[in-house]
């Protein structure tokens, strides 16, 4: 008989008894999630993105991040998330003008995205690679495992394949290539409710299978813990282990993990405009407010309030902070 999730641990409560202040850092991160719509439906998606997803940023709220970006020259990164973030129209304009104004520019590319069609349109993006590489994106894709039955079984039967496809004719355009500039980085994230294994060691072993398996070339490996919230929080709670896991991610609290949260660094916007803490946040509506109570946007972003709000913590937050730390940057430990 399955029992109902009791209180998790208190998060801050934690924080402070290692005494530790998690105080806003200066701004370098605006991470935008431009759309949940997606081509897959992950079992650990902590968006619930999925081909049936609508949501969309419109041109409107883009055109005002990217005259943040042009106002905030401090603001050295711009991230595009989703749902799959090149399926929003708004998408490789964002990127052309964000590379004009000399940002770097990351995208969470899930690779299949490359070869399937899109899910409203039916259009291709098989240009994906050769764009880009012709603006000098750093891409950043998940790949659960180096083998295919753990990639499919999170991600979906075919996943694998097409994945490993995606990389080469990434590693075509220069990806992963000595010289090129073009970073192609790879993110882990455990099949099931286990913390990430150290990432140096996880790295080198995915680098030596892919290579000699697959002929696949990567610069680096991301472990990212799965976030007990949306679907996994859900497939937990079925299984009757969230307690179980929530124990598990406080026991394995890091102090320098915390240290280095992303939140700190990172701001985050939703579709609609909306700004958050971190993207877990966002899926949580723990939007960021104003003295008033009303939700903070986009159009009345001041950075120097910014970084002396107080940032929202919660019991998820114990999924960034459990063994070398997680983060949209992998470990931070």
């Amino acid at each position: 008989m399955k029992t109902l999730p009791t209180t998790p641990p208190d998060f801050e409560a934690l924080v402070a008894s290692h005494g530790l202040r998690l105080d806003p850092r200066p701004l370098d991160t605006l991470q935008l999630n431009v759309t949940r719509l997606c081509n897959q439906a992950c079992h650990h998606c902590h968006v619930d993105a999925s081909p049936k997803r609508t949501e969309q940023m419109d041109r409107r709220t883009a055109d005002r991040c990217l005259e943040v970006l042009a106002a905030h020259p401090s603001i050295a990164t711009l991230d595009l998330t989703g749902g799959a973030p090149e399926l929003n129209p708004e998408f490789e304009r964002l990127v052309v003008e964000a590379r004009r104004l000399g940002r770097r520019v990351m995208v969470r590319h899930n690779l299949t995205v490359q070869l399937d069609p899109h899910p409203v349109t039916g259009t291709s993006l098989e240009h994906l690679p050769g764009f880009f590489a012709a603006h000098e994106v750093v891409v950043v894709s998940s790949l659960p495992y180096h083998q295919e039955y753990f990639t499919d079984k999170q991600r979906g039967r075919g996943v694998f394949g097409k994945s490993i496809e995606a990389l080469r004719r990434l590693n075509a355009v220069g990806y992963a290539q000595p010289g090129r500039g073009l970073p192609l980085n790879l993110v882990y994230n455990p099949v099931g409710s286990y913390l990430p294994p150290e990432q140096k060691a996880l790295e080198a072993q995915y680098r030596r299978e892919l290579l000699e398996r697959h002929g696949v070339r990567f610069d680096a490996l991301w472990t990212i813990t799965n976030m007990p919230i949306h679907r996994f929080r859900a497939a937990l709670e079925r299984a009757g282990t969230y307690d179980d896991y929530m124990a598990r991610l406080a026991g394995a609290f890091n102090p320098a993990a915390a240290e280095n949260v992303m939140c700190r660094s990172l701001l985050s916007v939703g579709w609609d405009g909306r700004l958050f803490d971190c993207d877990f946040n966002q899926q949580l509506d723990l939007e960021l407010q104003g003295p008033d109570g009303a939700p903070v946007t986009i159009f009345d972003l001041d950075l120097e309030a910014l970084s002396r709000r107080r940032i929202r913590f919660e019991a998820h937050c114990l999924g960034c902070t459990a063994g070398s730390g997680s983060s949209c940057g992998g470990a931070t430990a």
